[in-house]
């Protein structure tokens, strides 16, 4: 199920209007039968507000697809934001964003987890890299379509008020990061480039082709 999905043209609309939570929730309900919580709401305001920014390059296509919480099938995980579109030489690929608002973790000594602050108080949690690659791994085995069409799936996180401080960045989570870069707070154009590479041409590929009615 994905709960939002565009183009990037229409995206941008959505952000600058202040409707993008709104028609979330209205989508999450008539799909799901539920509404987003107050804190989840906030929460896309903040974040779809950054990528807003991000997508607002005239080298990035206006055609290239947007989904929003994508959950992948038979999990209860959930992909933050997806970009897809082709790259130079007409190759598909979905970029794979996990949003974060966090602004300090602790290094924990536990393979891929970090120690953070969330509500109810701190716990060990996913390190960013860490979960939107274990997000790449689960959709290469679940979606056919993306195995069948060799889309290139490229993870990476983008923690928009994080500074870097040699924690998030720790050599610890090194394999992590690799694997998935990780854009900090001050990375703003490292991420758009990130995305231009990968999204430069006119889209023919479209975020529907990863839509779980492909399984």
């Amino acid at each position: 199920m994905i709960i939002y999905q565009s183009d990037k043209k229409q995206f941008i609309d959505h952000v600058f209007t202040n409707k993008i939570d709104e028609i979330m929730n209205d989508q999450y309900f008539s799909k799901a039968g539920r509404r987003f919580g107050p804190g989840e709401m906030r929460s896309f305001r903040n974040s779809l507000g950054f990528m807003d920014r991000i997508l607002a390059d005239k080298d990035i296509p206006d055609d290239c697809g947007i989904s929003i919480e994508y959950n992948i099938p038979q999990t209860s995980k959930r992909i933050d934001f997806i970009i897809t579109g082709q790259d130079a030489h007409n190759k598909d690929h979905a970029i794979l964003i996990e949003l974060k608002q966090w602004e300090k973790v602790e290094l924990t000594p536990k393979d891929g987890l970090v120690r953070t602050r969330f509500e109810n108080g701190s716990a060990d949690t996913s390190h960013p890299s860490y979960q939107v690659w274990s997000y790449a791994m689960l959709l290469e085995g679940f979606n056919t379509a993306v195995y069948e069409s060799d889309i290139q799936l490229k993870p990476c996180a983008y923690l928009h008020n994080y500074k870097k401080d040699g924690i998030i960045d720790n050599a610890w989570y090194a394999d992590y990061i690799a694997k998935a870069p990780m854009f900090l707070k001050d990375d703003a154009e490292q991420l758009r480039a990130f995305i231009k590479t990968h999204v430069k041409i006119l889209n023919h590929f479209k975020s529907t082709s990863i839509d779980d009615e492909k399984y």
